[in-house]
């Protein structure tokens, strides 16, 4: 059960920073989802719109702390600690 309730917030997490990320676009950018991605990563500003993005994680990792889902809010922990990784890695590399 633990398992299962550990990928759940996995899954939340990662649901939670797409949608942060195109919210984002669609709010602050004049240019399309598309072309605002194509000029994030031109001028290298990828890490930032996926860092955006995983503000919205805040809110699901606080949910699920204040409902009592430990294991769902170590899921979202986690799935913000790869995005970290996912971007350190862009950085570096």
């Amino acid at each position: 059960m633990n398992r299962k309730e550990l990928i759940i917030g996995i899954a939340v997490g990662i649901i939670a920073n797409t949608v942060g990320t195109l919210l984002y676009i669609l709010l602050f950018s004049d240019l399309g989802i598309v072309e605002t991605f194509e000029a994030a990563v031109q001028q290298g500003h990828i890490g930032s719109l996926l860092a955006l993005g995983a503000i919205l994680n805040l809110g699901a990792f606080f949910g699920f702390l204040r409902i009592k889902r430990d294991q769902r809010a170590k899921g979202v922990l986690i799935a913000t600690l790869m995005t970290a990784l996912i971007i350190l890695c862009y950085k570096v590399f």
